[in-house]
């Protein structure tokens, strides 16, 4: 789950993580209103969507007045923001944020997340902060410092200041910069995050660290635990479809394809992404039933499928454990029937009761094309999606 830069600035701030002071508005008048509030200028506006690069695509604007905030937001609420991450479709701007402004002397990387090699929290940092830190790892490595947590001891005051060094920060600001860090760790633990990056991480000319610009990902299997940070969740940046199999406990994620999977286990729902795209194929989603999925399950996830209009045809791929291919079987001809398939559908089961479900799919009277094995049913596919 994702949230909004003012939403995440707003839990920094309870850990003690300095932020610039700002407001959430969502027309102009209020945000003319709250810039006054805030102080003398100048300000900034920045439109709330959950994408990078907002700044490139006109959603990040300097007001000088407060007549200019008002004007600036008025012009930024309903424009339809395009960034590298929001792909060309873009997405419509429904908030904006008012902050004040600072004196930026130097603009610095940070963020943690757990690095699976290590099985620890790894804080990172870069003296390349405003810069897309994928470019910055490709072109110049040497410049992303780390540090591994040891979860048994935390982050350590020396590590701290390890990375306030390799940052180039000395003086009162290595003080700032290892209570900082700390705040930073605190709030990742306390929220189960998976992700939290602050970029930039910037130096005023004031001598003082600010974030000024924040961006959580949490567990969703710990969301459970912190219905404060649910509650901050907003569907209107969602895909709708992932928003319905949400409701269904399916694990959905919508792609740019042309052939819907429907699979049960995430890794061989990534392996069969893959066999589809190495057969010429283009995967329209990622999607997992899980191992325990009831028949209406199946049948909810073959429907979400199906609202796709891009969706020229359907892979199922079952491996039946936990997972019973006759309930697999039952679920696709019930849903087949219910919505008019009229795509191809090529289907391969193996596992648990494997007979009984493929009997039942061959007497089902559906036009359903059986595989022998995941190879051959990614290629029916493709072949049945290009003719």
């Amino acid at each position: 789950m994702n949230i909004h830069e003012y939403q995440a600035k707003a839990i920094l701030r309870k850990f003690g993580v300095p932020v610039p002071d700002g407001h959430v508005c969502y027309n102009g008048a209020s945000a003319r209103e709250w810039a006054k509030r805030l102080g003398e200028g100048p300000w900034v506006v920045k439109a709330q969507i959950h994408a990078g690069g907002r700044g490139k695509g006109g959603g990040v604007k300097l007001a000088r007045t407060s007549e200019e905030v008002r004007l600036i937001a008025r012009d930024m609420l309903g424009m339809t923001l395009r960034t590298h991450q929001t792909g060309p479709e873009g997405k419509v701007v429904t908030r904006v944020l008012v902050e004040n402004g600072c004196n930026i002397d130097r603009e610095l990387y940070v963020s943690l997340l757990v690095d699976r090699g290590t099985s620890r929290v790894t804080v990172m940092a870069s003296t390349e902060g405003g810069m897309d830190i994928e470019e910055v790892a490709a072109t110049t490595p040497e410049k992303i410092f780390r540090e591994a947590v040891d979860p048994l001891v935390g982050l350590t005051p020396f590590q701290s200041r390890n990375l306030a060094f390799c940052l180039g920060l000395t003086g009162k600001l290595t003080g700032k910069a290892v209570k900082l860090l700390q705040g930073l760790y605190d709030t990742f633990l306390a929220c189960d995050c998976s992700l939290l990056e602050i970029n930039p991480l910037v130096v005023t000319k004031e001598g003082d660290l600010l974030a000024l610009d924040a961006k959580f990902g949490f567990d969703d299997n710990a969301m459970f635990r912190h219905l404060q940070i649910g509650d901050m969740r907003d569907f209107d940046e969602e895909d709708p479809n992932e928003i319905e199999a949400s409701q269904h406990d399916l694990s959905y994620v919508s792609l740019n394809g042309n052939i819907g999977c429907l699979v049960n286990g995430a890794g061989l729902a990534m392996a069969t992404m893959d066999i589809i795209k190495f057969s010429g194929g283009e995967p329209a989603n990622f999607l997992d039933v899980g191992g325990g999925a009831t028949i209406e399950r199946v049948t909810e996830a073959f429907k979400i499928i199906l609202s796709d209009r891009n969706v020229k045809g359907i892979f199922v791929n079952i491996f039946g454990g936990i997972m019973k291919c006759d309930v697999i079987a039952t679920g696709v001809i019930e849903a087949a029937r219910q919505v008019s398939l009229n795509v191809p559908l090529v289907v391969r089961l193996e596992g648990t009761n494997v007979e009984i479900g493929k009997k039942m799919l061959a007497e089902s009277g559906l036009n359903i094309v059986a595989a022998d094995g995941m190879a051959d049913g990614a290629q029916k596919i493709v072949q049945a999606v290009a003719a």
